[in-house]
């Protein structure tokens, strides 16, 4: 028999979804049949999966104690990551990062000991404000992502309500994210929202944008402003609206502009001219406009967070 309390972290989630992530060993079919034949129990009482979970619970298991093995400090993976980060902003709950170009947010299918949320988590814990051992299933996490060629802000969780409550104001459109990308041709109008629909092809990992919607396409929304034009380049700052794989460098590709350095929607000819192999966007403003209630991140709405150094602006000189 093991005892198990629920921390801050794993509040407010499932039962099952808490064995999930505890046990990585586990298989999901054994998790239910533990839940199934009694041998987990909440406060001393029979649990179900659906069951939410409180701080300060007391789970009560029993099950087999290879599930229990300790993560040896040696095996953390975060570790074989570097600890460093371009720090935008940081409190007790989040961190902004600059993420720089070539960088990938997460593992991969090719898999990388090297990927920004490692990053954030080897940060925090040579700080002192993650440890595992004293973590149950949360780990600190990125609530956004930016392509592995696209450097800018991206946002990072410390803690399990600041992730829940970024993740739901991103769904709700409560922070703006801006871009700045240098455009090959100038668009035919100054500023404009485009509205549109986009269609993954996972096999070539390139995407297709559509006038009109079909059964697997999903809607894009991306909002231009024009800010200069100079060079036979055109700065532009784009508002992403929906976050979809490639929707920035594959909208303004479709209406005949697209980004300075992508190989794969825009001029390859231009871009070797340029010494160009990546495109030329950067995520660099964030803005938190929240109009629903948002807990212990409330003090940032109406905060504005940006970056001065984009690595493309000499192009314009």
């Amino acid at each position: 028999m093991r005892q198990l309390t629920v921390e801050k972290n794993d509040a407010g989630q499932r039962l099952d979804k808490f064995l999930l992530k505890k046990f990585k060993t586990m298989p999901k079919s054994m998790a239910y049949m533990y839940i199934r034949k009694k041998c987990i129990k909440l406060n001393g009482k029979r649990a179900t999966g659906e069951m939410m979970l409180k701080e300060n619970d007391i789970l009560t298991f029993y099950i087999k104690e290879e599930f229990f093995d300790d993560i040896q400090k040696e095996n953390y993976e975060f570790l074989k990551a570097p600890e460093k980060l371009s720090v935008i902003y940081e409190d007790e709950n989040i961190i902004l990062i600059n993420k720089q170009p070539g960088v990938i947010c997460h593992q991969d299918s090719n898999y990388h000991f090297d990927c920004l949320s490692l990053r954030l988590q080897h940060y925090l814990y040579k700080k002192g404000e993650y440890d595992p051992k004293k973590e149950n299933t949360f780990t600190p996490a990125l609530a956004n992502r930016i392509d592995r060629n696209t450097g800018g802000i991206v946002i990072g969780a410390k803690n399990s309500e600041a992730l829940r409550i970024i993740n739901q104001k991103i769904r709700d459109r409560e922070i703006h994210k801006f871009y700045l990308c240098l455009l090959t041709n100038e668009p035919k109008k100054k500023e404009m929202l485009l509205k549109d629909y986009l269609i993954k092809n996972e096999k070539t990992n390139k995407v297709i944008i559509l006038r009109k919607p079909n059964d697997h396409s999903k809607e894009i929304l991306t909002k231009y402003k024009v800010l200069e034009t100079k060079n036979n380049l055109t700065l532009c700052q784009v508002e992403l609206l929906t976050g979809r794989t490639h929707q920035i460098r594959a909208h303004m590709s479709s209406i005949g502009c697209p980004l300075l350095g992508d190989n794969k929607y825009g001029n390859k000819k231009l871009n070797e001219k340029y010494g160009l192999n990546r495109q030329c966007l950067f995520s660099y403003k964030l803005r938190f406009d929240f109009t629903s209630k948002s807990g212990i991140l409330e003090y940032l709405n109406g905060k504005e967070f940006s970056v001065k150094d984009i690595w493309f602006m000499d192009y314009l000189k």
